[in-house]
């Protein structure tokens, strides 16, 4: 027979999907509400309670508790250990009326309201020594102006950090939970991994390195999606509430989970300082510093072009032919890349790529006046797109809301998304022969004007380039992009500039770079 425990968190699931049933999946999303399945909440706050002094009495906080998830593991996994009090804060009715009659009678005190906005209690013994949290995964664009403004002030008084504008909201629960939290007490966080990645991030690790002691920092494998209804990597970061010692090592695990994980390495914290991506550790030992070339410095890599309405701007031949859109306003334009079978892309007469999908990106400059004066078929198609494309914000920020961005066709694109979850390369190199430009789901590398020299001279280098760049490893690429849930990997311009790239600058001919120096051409000044 199921124990009381048990019963309640049966009580509590039907509760939680109840509720999430009466809300939209956009809804959620807006407040970043993904509810922690049982088994994981379980296995977090048995960890957590391991890292407790052995008999102390669990002071229990929850500043994002929904229906208590969390509070439902501590009751099946403390066994003997006492509780002296739970507490939490949820900002949303719908499911904190809800829980407060669930538990009622228990030792759980639910707070209605919106935590970044409470005061911390003054007295040590009435913080938490336990601090567990799955914060709402909101996104910056769904915050206002002026409550970042008020969370960014409130993050650098309460725990000196200074949080972007682009941090989520889960980063500014994090900081406001300092003053929650008593000396020495531990806290678990069940986040998105990115932030040990993307720049938003680094303020974020700066305070788990320098104002608190981090512990360990769990991360699920990316193939495992934790939440069913959000497509992120989690991790969960544990931390003490108190100043490193000298010589302090973190312990990164992944895979598996906390107790049981596939992977684990203890990394120095002189290591996570230096570290630009904390999602290399376990499986990557701390990149050592290197003062050569990197991307960045043979090419120029920017991401492609976005249009402001694919549908509309971007025409197969079929809709091009019967249209009658003159050919001057038409650019040739690259398809996704599962359209692309080959890595090379070759090119008929007019530049156009020879694939079974071509496409052209409409791209006019002249004013209206003069198009419906003098093109009568492109005046009537853009007509069209009057009501619903014009107004968008990319288009309206144009001097003519249909002439797309200056750019000329890449001789090297690469595709912007990958997956990790299948046997072959997570991203692609393509070698593009066509006068095809690309939109922002490709990332397109320039050559650098010390290279364009080196190719002026031989062209037959940029074939070798190109073969060195697909010959790169897969964990050089997912090393230096960043990972979100499924298997998907992103790389961003910045870090596929940034991947170090000695073998190729010497292939191109490149004298060997040392420390700052700029680009140098081999003999380039002895001639």
């Amino acid at each position: 027979m199921p124990s009381k425990n048990d019963q309640l968190e049966e009580r509590r699931c039907a509760l939680q999907a109840a509720l999430d049933g009466h809300k939209t999946q956009a809804e959620r999303n807006k407040l970043g509400q993904f509810a922690t399945p049982t088994q994981l909440a379980r296995d977090v706050l048995a960890y957590g309670l391991s890292l407790l002094p052995q008999g102390e009495a669990v002071r229990f906080f929850d500043p994002a508790i929904g229906t208590g998830s969390f509070y439902s593991a501590l009751r099946s996994t403390c066994r003997r250990r006492p509780v002296a009090w739970a507490r939490g804060f949820e900002i949303d009715a719908h499911y904190g009326q809800p829980a407060l009659d669930l538990w009622q009678g228990s030792p759980l005190e639910i707070t209605l309201g919106d935590f970044t906005r409470q005061t911390p209690p003054a007295a040590d013994a009435g913080r938490a020594n336990l601090l567990i949290c799955n914060p709402p995964y909101v996104r910056h664009h769904h915050l206002s102006g002026e409550e970042k403004l008020r969370l960014q002030e409130a993050a650098r008084r309460v725990a000196h950090v200074e949080l972007s504008g682009l941090a989520g909201l889960y980063c500014y629960f994090m900081a406001l939970s300092h003053d929650w939290m008593s000396e020495g007490g531990v806290a678990g966080w069940l986040i998105p991994s990115e932030f040990m990645d993307v720049n938003y991030g680094k303020a974020l690790k700066a305070y788990l390195l320098r104002e608190v002691t981090l512990l360990h920092i769990h991360r699920f494998d990316p193939n495992d999606v934790q939440f069913d209804d959000a497509l992120v990597s989690s991790a969960v970061v544990w931390f003490k509430k108190q100043k490193p010692p000298a010589g302090h090592e973190v312990t990164f695990s992944y895979g598996g989970t906390m107790q049981k994980p596939a992977l684990i390495k203890n990394v120095s914290v002189q290591d996570l300082e230096r570290a630009e991506k904390w999602t290399r550790f376990p499986k990557q030992d701390a990149e050592a510093v290197h003062e050569g070339y990197r991307l960045g410095d043979l090419f120029a890599i920017k991401r492609g072009l976005a249009t402001g309405d694919n549908s509309f701007f971007i025409l197969d031949e079929e809709r091009v032919r019967s249209l009658s859109i003159p050919p001057q306003f038409l650019r040739p334009i690259l398809p996704s890349a599962r359209y692309v079978k080959d890595d090379e892309i070759m090119a008929d007469a007019q530049g156009v790529p020879l694939l079974d999908k071509r496409l052209f990106l409409l791209d006019c400059d002249l004013p209206e006046d003069e198009v419906q004066r003098h093109h009568p078929a492109l005046w009537a198609y853009l007509q069209t797109g009057l009501e619903h494309v014009a107004p968008r914000y990319l288009c309206r920020s144009r001097r003519h809301w249909y002439a797309q961005e200056r750019r000329a066709a890449a001789p090297i694109v690469c595709t912007y998304i990958g997956r990790s979850d299948h046997d072959g390369r997570p991203f692609r190199f393509l070698l593009n022969h066509s006068k095809a430009i690309a939109t922002n789901v490709y990332l397109m590398l320039y050559p650098l004007p010390p290279l364009v020299e080196q190719l002026r001279r031989n062209p037959d280098v940029l074939r070798i380039l190109w073969q060195q760049l697909n010959a790169m490893t897969r964990e050089t690429l997912l090393g230096h992009g960043r990972v979100y849930g499924g298997g998907m990997h992103k790389l961003e311009p910045k870090e596929l500039a940034n991947i170090p790239a000695d073998t190729l600058a010497a292939v191109a001919g490149l004298a060997e770079k040392h420390g700052n120096r700029q680009l140098e051409l081999a003999g380039m000044f002895s001639q």
